[in-house]
């Protein structure tokens, strides 16, 4: 599978809410930054953070604007487009370099403001 295989594989699993299948996209020991808080979650957080915006949106939709593979990886461009439960809709832009290992996302590094997503935590 191409790095950028994976990549619509984990953004299908997202956009469908299905944990277990974003979840199998990681390598265990995987790591994902965010510029916002320089800290870096491991999958279980991410996946916490995941479970949370689930119960907060009736849908979840990522507009690819690039999607590039790099050397180890891939770099994708996408606004995140939610539904809340009461019709909120609210984006947030953003950037992420993911590095792959074997076929599984190693590390995310996420660049993007999360105050437009304020409301979901």
């Amino acid at each position: 599978m191409s790095s950028l295989d994976l990549a619509n594989k984990f953004k299908a699993y997202l956009e469908a809410g299905d944990e277990p299948g974003a979840r199998s996209c990681f390598k265990p020991d995987a790591g994902i930054w965010h510029n916002y808080d320089g800290r870096t979650q491991t999958v279980d957080q991410n996946m916490a953070t995941f479970k949370n915006i689930l119960e907060k949106t009736k849908s979840r939709h990522y507009d690819i604007k690039r999607l590039v593979e790099i050397p180890g990886g891939f770099l994708q461009q996408h606004v995140l487009r939610v539904e809340t439960h009461d019709g909120t809709k609210l984006a947030a832009d953003a950037i992420a370099v993911v590095l792959v290992e074997d076929g599984k996302i190693a590390r995310i590094e996420e660049f993007l403001d999360p105050t437009p997503l304020a409301s979901l935590r």
